[in-house]
């Protein structure tokens, strides 16, 4: 029996072979990402091609990401970014996205946070939400742009009107510090609630830090540390070292200094220097 998936396949490959345009990009598709065929990068490749000689920015855009990752091509920052740029300037939203962020990172390109502002703000302008954060966030930082907290978080605020986790975040830290804001914990918890439960790592270690610090909230360290838990288990480096400093003082756990030894070895093995200062402190006694 011919599954439906299989049989959508075939149909596709007939309809693109007749010069379906939209049949030819889903047939790509389908060979990326092995959908009901055996996944071949390379046919894939061979029907982006077709639509991106003739413009179709998704087709650009995917051959982007195959330079990009190394996928049946070899890894090709520079021709990812050539081809991202093809889409972008047909006003592709997410090649917008993506060349802010290589020009932001310096891969492909040379470092250009104005040119990566620039990009982030075209895709914002239509909608992006990812955009809209990083746009927030060069606007917060002055990257790229004159340091402007208002506009930054004018920006987070599209991007959280959307539900984007990471803007939630954001603007969550700017009520929680009093930054172009009144500070309003209350307001700051429940941008970070919306984000540690889309799985926000970052934001589950804040919440954590208010319930120990009682932040808006009443002071509660079971509670802080059943945030820091959910952090860790997505390896956060600072709710490892948030986790240490509760057992290695004994605060709202049985002082356990061999377990503060552990999750201070734990965020240092993630680059958290103040975890390694802390686990040879721990060493030394």
């Amino acid at each position: 029996m011919v599954s439906a998936i299989a049989a959508d396949f075939t149909k596709t490959k007939v309809l693109a072979e007749r010069g379906d345009i939209q049949a030819q990009y889903t047939l790509g598709v389908m060979y990326a990402n092995g959908e009901g065929v055996r996944q071949d990068y390379t046919k894939a490749l061979e029907w982006y091609m077709k639509l991106a000689n003739q413009d179709y920015a998704e087709a650009q855009y995917n051959i982007g990401y195959m330079y990009e990752y190394g996928q049946g091509v070899s890894q090709n920052y520079t021709k990812a970014f050539e081809w991202y740029q093809k889409a972008a300037n047909q006003n592709y939203a997410i090649a917008q996205l993506t060349l802010g962020d290589m020009y932001s990172d310096g891969e492909g390109v040379r470092q250009d946070y104005a040119k990566a502002a620039e990009s982030y703000k075209k895709a914002a302008n239509q909608g992006n939400a990812d955009a809209q954060n990083a746009l927030g966030a060069m606007y917060y930082n002055g990257e790229g742009v004159r340091q402007d907290y208002t506009k930054a978080r004018g920006w987070y605020l599209k991007s959280v009107n959307q539900g984007n986790a990471i803007a939630q975040f954001n603007l969550g830290v700017m009520y929680a510090t009093g930054e172009d804001v009144r500070q309003d914990y209350a307001k700051a918890r429940e941008l970070y609630l919306k984000a540690a439960n889309q799985g926000s790592a970052d934001t589950q270690n804040a919440l954590g830090v208010m319930y120990s610090k009682g932040e808006g909230v009443r002071q509660d360290y079971t509670k802080a540390h059943e945030w820091y838990l959910k952090a860790v288990n997505q390896d956060d480096a600072i709710a490892q070292f948030n986790l240490g400093v509760m057992y290695g003082n004994g605060t709202g756990v049985k002082q356990n200094i061999i377990t503060a030894k552990e999750w201070f070895g734990k965020s240092c093995d993630s680059d958290l220097q103040e975890g390694c200062d802390n686990y040879r402190i721990l060493n030394l006694e």
